[in-house]
């Protein structure tokens, strides 16, 4: 091939990357035994690196997901599994970009960084993240020198691209707009389209009181609080028509929650927010979060957690608010 390829060995599930030089001879050698994780390499240094950012990437996993069991066994609290995930994201992330892409941004090696995932979920964000995208930036402005045709170097520029468009901070433009085109909001504007198709935007609501929950599956107290929104909250209000609910899923997408939906049997509908865009405006990437909107948009409260208590009350604000 023209450029660095990639290429899989597998036996059963277990699997080992590794990429090919049109230059190189490679000898891979592995047991049947973790086949995936002590084998060894001879003639690639790209592959060792590969190889390390697997064991990497597999140590990373096994860190989350004992945190993930932590918070389940409540054996922590939501705020420190967040701050730990945060820690644990960054730090690894920081190593992978000065050890793996910046040092050596046109390697097959450096491409592989960049489609690491977690919970199947990249770890790095090019269409989200400003400095995940210099990440991609870097290789790929690095590999379209070295192998300007190949398909990988044009997808990659293709990725940036839009990367940059995304989070491309608007220009302030100087204008002077007639105070009759002025419209309040209130507060920032959010679209969403639930698992059914149908879209809602926060600024349509106005004149209703509307409620805002961000949660997530995998999240125990946000199991709790739903199932409470679901046997207190919603059968008292679901009716009036002067209320709304908005239950938004953190890096969910629609079939996920359409599944979850399905297995909790909530008649409420669910929002998926797949790539946290609304949860770093107006969660903070704390679950479960909840904000109650009054009648002119403005909000009336803003809860973080999940308490007997707390909910109780919040069911009396909404009641209070609606007479």
């Amino acid at each position: 091939p023209e450029s660095p390829e990639f290429y899989r060995l597998r036996i059963d599930d277990k699997i080992i990357n590794f990429s090919v030089d049109s230059i190189e001879t490679i000898q891979i050698k592995a047991p049947y035994v973790d086949f995936s994780t002590t084998y060894t390499v001879e003639g690639s240094e790209n592959s060792n690196k590969i190889k390390e950012l697997t064991l990497k990437q597999i140590r990373l996993q096994k860190e989350v997901d004992n945190l993930l069991a932590s918070l389940r066994s409540n054996g922590i609290g939501h705020d420190v599994f967040e701050d730990s995930l945060a820690t644990l994201l960054n730090n690894y992330k920081e190593d992978v970009k000065v050890n793996y892409i910046f040092a050596a941004p046109n390697t097959a090696a450096a491409y592989f960084a960049l489609f690491q995932k977690l919970n199947n979920y990249l770890i790095f964000d090019p269409l989200n993240n400003k400095d995940d995208v210099k990440c991609f930036a870097a290789v790929a402005t690095s590999l379209n020198n070295a192998f300007p045709h190949a398909v990988r170097s044009k997808n990659l520029y293709n990725i940036v691209i839009k990367g940059m468009k995304n989070t491309r901070q608007p220009q302030a433009k100087a204008l002077e707009i007639p105070q009759e085109k002025i419209v309040e909001t209130g507060i920032i504007d959010i679209a969403l389209r639930d698992v059914k198709g149908n879209v809602r935007k926060l600024t349509d609501l106005k004149g209703k009181v509307v409620l805002i929950n961000f949660f997530a599956t995998w999240c125990p107290p946000c199991q709790k609080e739903l199932a409470e929104v679901q046997q207190k909250l919603w059968p008292k209000f679901k009716d009036n028509k002067n209320f709304q609910m908005l239950v938004i899923g953190r890096e969910h997408t629609d079939a996920e929650l359409a599944k979850y939906n399905e297995k909790k049997g909530f008649t409420f509908p669910l929002y998926p927010d797949k790539n946290r865009a609304i949860f770093g405006a107006f969660a903070k990437n704390l679950i479960p979060r909840t904000y109650l909107i009054g009648k002119d948009g403005k909000v009336m409260y803003a809860g973080k957690g999940y308490t007997e208590e707390e909910f109780a009350g919040l069911m009396d604000k909404i009641g209070a608010s609606l007479k």
